[in-house]
């Protein structure tokens, strides 16, 4: 047996992604959203035209995971700083990195302005429904009734208001081209949020305006679930409350998406 011809490569790491020990939590899919946007960006061999932009929060360093050109923006100010260099650069792909608290909270003015503005920018938002570096204290997306360190009997909306759903708002501007809601709680999910965010890419190639994937994403650590029970706390407790869907797709991406 010709052992050299007996091994077959059926995997590997997205040339896009460093070899680097990653700091995520084990069950994070932190990591399943870097690998995405790795293999994505290698599909359309544009890594080298690319710059991310890291926003503060669990992914304040994702720039240590790509091989691509990454800049660390202040809290909140990731979709601020994209637009700078969108503007500067205009022949470069903008993509900015995001999590719940830093986008929907300090973040809230910058992205609104930036959808309104239909700035040429893609914005990969993780929601994972809890302020995750920090502690696991209350977000603007934590659920209904959800305990948090800072919320321990359940978040009350008489005294805290009610979840911000991002996608469904920023949906409604008119700068926006590409808003869709994705999860990450399975393999047949995870397929699906690779190719929103490939044509979230499409859409700024394309000079469509404003482009945002928010993908449900996994916290074991801070909910005090298993791996496997984070997934299921995804299809059973966020999915009803933040669907899954298409928020707004221009007509031309309409046609690529098939």
């Amino acid at each position: 047996m010709d052992v050299n011809n007996a091994t077959q490569i059926v995997y590997q790491r997205p040339s896009l992604l460093n070899s680097q020990v990653v700091h995520y939590c084990p069950g994070c899919t932190h990591g399943t959203a870097h690998k995405l946007i790795a293999e994505v960006l290698g599909e359309m061999n544009i890594g080298s035209n690319v710059i991310g932009v890291a926003s503060v929060g669990c992914s304040v360093f994702a720039f240590n995971y790509f091989n691509h050109d990454y800049v660390e923006a202040a809290h909140g100010r990731a979709p601020a700083m994209a637009t700078g260099i969108k503007r500067v650069l205009p022949e470069r792909l903008i993509y900015t990195y995001q999590g719940d608290g830093d986008l929907a909270s300090i973040g809230m003015g910058e992205i609104m302005h930036a959808a309104v503005r239909g700035e040429k920018i893609t914005v990969i938002f993780i929601n994972n429904a809890i302020y995750g570096m920090t502690g696991g204290q209350l977000a603007p997306t934590t659920l209904p009734g959800m305990v948090t360190n800072s919320s321990p009997n359940g978040r009350d909306v008489e005294t805290t208001g009610y979840p911000v759903r991002m996608a469904e708002t920023l949906a409604t501007m008119d700068g926006a081209g590409y808003v869709v809601r994705r999860s990450l709680h399975d393999s047949l999910n995870i397929r699906k949020a690779k190719k929103a965010i490939r044509l979230a890419f499409e859409n700024q190639k394309r000079e469509l305006g404003f482009s945002m994937v928010e993908l449900l994403s996994t916290c074991p650590t801070n909910w005090g679930l298993t791996p496997q029970e984070s997934s299921r706390f995804i299809e059973e407790r966020m999915l009803p409350f933040y669907p899954i869907g298409d928020y707004k797709v221009n007509s031309e991406i309409s046609k690529v998406k098939g």
